[in-house]
């Protein structure tokens, strides 16, 4: 997770391919679609996207009140049946610049690509869009070039005299 200083510079910086701000604590659609999208890493960074719930365009704190109920809400994301393969990601109430924020972060998957509500979501530039045919195929060719035969892999706790 983020150090203090971290996030107060995210922040403070323009939304990426990473980042994500909104002052909404009730638009679960655009949570879903960026949490997709992150997890799909389709620049292939292999870094978390963050999306900062309770963060103006300007990177101050809206002043929102982050409640046990809205972290459970926005946790139950994750598995609710909506976004699948299930991302890991996980959910907490942060402080920035002396106000609550909630900060979501999300891995990227190692089985791309990654849809919600059948669509695959990726994030171009500061934005998302639904992946196109040559888009989905290039997640599809990532997730079968991290899947290794049972002979390439390695065999954990065996000695030699095993194999």
């Amino acid at each position: 997770m983020l150090t203090d200083e971290q996030l107060a510079q995210l922040a403070g910086e323009l939304e990426s391919h990473n980042v994500e701000r909104t002052t909404s604590t009730t638009d679960t659609e655009k949570f879903c679609i960026a949490i997709c999208a992150f997890a799909n890493d389709f620049p292939d960074h292999r870094k978390p996207g963050y999306l900062l719930i309770g963060v103006d365009e300007s990177g101050r704190s809206a002043g929102i009140e982050v409640t046990e109920r809205l972290l459970e809400r926005v946790g139950g994301l994750r598995s609710d049946g909506n976004i699948l393969p299930l991302p890991a990601m996980t959910v907490e109430r942060r402080s920035l610049h002396g106000a609550d924020i909630v900060l979501i972060e999300v891995l990227p998957s190692d089985l791309p690509p990654v849809r919600y509500r059948g669509r695959v979501w990726i994030r171009v530039g500061p934005r998302r869009a639904v992946a196109t045919e040559q888009e989905e195929r290039i997640l599809s060719e990532r997730r079968a070039r991290s899947i290794r035969s049972f002979d390439a892999r390695a065999c954990e706790g065996c000695g030699l005299a095993e194999l």
